[in-house]
């Protein structure tokens, strides 16, 4: 008796305790080699193999992720030294530290300007080895300091000794020699941020390897959000030492300046209860609030409601200032896009409308809007605390992006499996879905988009469903973005999911957006059938030069019900001939009859009254009340078109006129 063969479940069971085990890569890849040395038959080998690859990219995924979490703590743990330390050295060290050890660079760096002596110096270093380089004094707009400081935005090169977008000075080139420094990252210390210069630049921060690199944008947008911590160090310990030093003056003063003690007094109250409401909005984020419960705070600190609002304008939050939320409609996009591009450039909130709105950023990106609704403006100390609310609001946006863009990225590799070979395996599918969160068997719209440009689409999509009230998920698929998103019953149509998501998409990727929907449908074999009726109606779209609009098939017309999967034929006949069936059926006249037989006639009044068998004027007569009832353009080549197609129907489905 001949040995059974060897089985898959072994190496699969293998396979996912080294994935648990957070086993290396190469040993994944040698349980396939070892299934296939076992004998394993060709059909189990195959699904080993896929299992393999399967678990390869999770690894992937899995590491990238711990990798943000590592540099998101570092962030939060900045936040906390800032809220707890009142020593500026510390937490400038701390913040050099950990921009060392987030862009794991050879070392870091912070220059400030000295304005006595009119140059910029090295505030505090980490990982440098140069006496040389630790002693540098830079002139002002000198190096890729200057650069930085003159245009408050970030600069990366990638080799610094053949870079001729600045000024290159021999005392520089000699201190950069001597590190040995070759790729460097500037970005500015900034009291808020500014696109056009125009912010106050108080320092620059610097990150730099001693080999070639590029810094990716993730990078620049991270050593930013640490340069902003930095920038609150610095004016906090500024605020305070000229709070200390006017109460010392003061207290040596005569009765006489009694009045202005008093009004130092005030100011020393309000920068403290600035500093006790910032440290109170950093405690939330170190205990891994939401962003509605910073709203809530902000909002119960300044007793005003606070609604929060993504750069589309739709609700993120919306606090009263006795903690309970509210239903806040979409902001107008143009108007929050026009005060908080004012709040960036100026670097402060700004008061519009009689709603105080504050941008929150992650380096040059707006990633929403913090809307007060209170009609007097700010005081001082509480505009600062508003602002200050801004930074924390925008870690917690960073944090929730990070998290949702790694699941999206897996969801999406299922919505590709799903729509490239659904018959394979529609049980696994929904398996897979019901791990990731995605339930097949629920009704989902499917929404179909394209432009132009591809990669801004791609990331329009994200945002689009980053966020909102909207649940769902987007992948890339034979050269369009595929969105899936939860449907019920109450919901908006498919037409009108497709219109909004249209406007939304395009205002994001700013270029005209074109989207087809359909659904609801369920199950992996309904989705991906509905995916081809979406791609057949985008089709339709272009040829019909609806560029940068929404739709779904039925209301294409006459070509939905060519196109659609449904083919709703009684639905269009009656959209298109509803008026005349209903005249007919209440006053027994001849309409319809009438209609055909003027098409069938070519639009011979003389042949379609012999074929009616009455007199010429009663056909007149008959056209003019269908056109009172179909409208003025009854007769115009595609509605006359549309119009013939509902009488064949009518005709074959054996309720016209025979």
């Amino acid at each position: 008796m001949s040995e059974p063969s060897p089985s898959a479940a072994p190496h699969l069971r293998h396979l996912f305790d080294l994935l648990g085990d957070d086993a290396p890569a190469e040993a994944l890849g040698a349980v396939l080699s070892t299934a296939r040395a076992d004998g394993v038959p060709p059909h189990e080998l195959a699904e080993v193999e896929r299992a393999t690859a399967t678990a390869l990219r999770i690894r992937g995924a899995l590491r990238q992720h711990r990798r943000r979490e590592l540099q998101l703590t570092a962030l939060f743990d900045t936040a906390g030294d800032l809220a707890a330390s009142r020593d500026l050295d510390e937490v400038l060290k701390a913040i050099v530290r950990r921009a060392r050890m987030l862009l794991g660079t050879d070392t870091a760096y912070l220059t400030l300007p000295d304005e006595e002596a009119g140059d910029t110096y090295m505030r505090v270093t980490d990982g440098s080895v140069s006496l040389l380089f630790q002693r540098l004094r830079l002139e002002l707009g000198e190096g890729l300091g200057g650069l930085v400081a003159q245009t408050a935005s970030p600069y990366a090169t990638p080799d610094y000794r053949t870079d001729e977008r600045f000024r290159h000075t021999h005392n520089i080139n000699a201190g950069v020699l001597d590190e040995g420094l070759v790729a460097i990252l500037g970005v500015p210390l900034l009291l808020g941020s500014s696109r056009g210069g125009t912010g106050k630049v108080i320092g620059v921060l610097f990150a730099a390897d001693r080999a070639p690199r590029v810094f990716s944008p993730d990078e620049v947008a991270l050593l930013c959000s640490l340069a902003a911590h930095a920038a609150i160090a610095i004016d906090t310990a500024r605020a305070l030492a000229d709070t200390t030093s006017a109460l010392a003056e003061l207290a040596e003063a005569n009765a006489e300046l009694a009045e202005a003690n008093a009004s130092v007094r005030a100011h020393s109250a309000a920068m403290a209860r600035a500093e006790e409401s910032h440290d109170r909005l950093t405690d939330l984020v170190l205990r891994g609030r939401d962003v509605k419960d910073v709203a809530a705070a902000v909002a119960a600190l300044l007793d005003s409601p606070l609604t929060i609002h993504d750069p589309g304008g739709r609700p993120l939050a919306a606090v009263r200032p006795d903690g309970t939320g509210f239903a806040a409609d979409s902001m107008d996009a143009g108007w929050l896009a026009e005060a908080a591009e004012e709040s960036r450039t100026g670097a402060r909130a700004v008061h519009r409308d009689g709603r105080v709105v504050c941008a929150v950023l992650a380096g040059q990106e707006l990633l929403a809007g913090l809307v007060l609704h209170r009609s007097r403006p700010l005081d001082d100390s509480d505009r600062r605390l508003f602002e200050r609310s801004s930074v924390v609001t925008g870690l917690l946006l960073l944090l929730r992006r990070t998290v949702a863009e790694t699941e999206n990225r897996i969801r999406g590799e299922l919505i590709a499996d799903l729509l490239t070979d659904t018959g394979r395996d529609p049980a696994g599918l929904a398996e897979r879905g019901r791990r990731l969160g995605i339930d097949l068997d629920r009704p989902h719209l499917l929404l179909v988009a394209e432009t132009g440009a591809r990669e801004r689409l791609a990331t329009a999509a994200m945002r689009f469903l980053f966020g909102g009230e909207i649940h769902g998920v987007s992948a890339e698929h034979a050269g369009a973005v595929v969105l899936l998103i939860e449907a019920d019953g109450s919901g908006p149509a498919a037409g009108a999911v497709a219109r909004s998501a249209a406007a939304q998409l395009g205002q994001l990727a700013q270029t005209p957006v074109t989207v087809a929907a359909t659904g609801p449908a369920r199950g992996a074999r309904e989705l991906a059938s509905a995916y081809a009726e979406a791609a057949r109606c985008l089709r339709a779209m272009r040829v019909l030069g609806r560029t940068g609009e929404g739709a779904c098939v039925d209301e294409l017309g006459f070509l939905g019900v060519v196109l659609g999967n449904g083919q709703d034929v009684d639905g269009f006949v009656s959209a298109a001939l509803g008026p005349l069936l209903e005249y007919d059926a209440q006053r027994g006249t001849h309409l319809v009859r009438t209609l055909g037989a003027y098409f069938g006639a070519g639009g011979s009044l003389i042949r379609a009254k012999d074929e009616l068998h009455v007199h010429v004027n009663t056909v007149v007569q008959r056209l003019d009340r269908i056109q009172v009832l179909l409208g003025q353009d009854w007769n115009q080549p595609d509605r006359a078109l549309e119009l013939q197609l509902a009488l064949r129907l009518h005709l074959l489905s054996g309720s016209g006129d025979a």
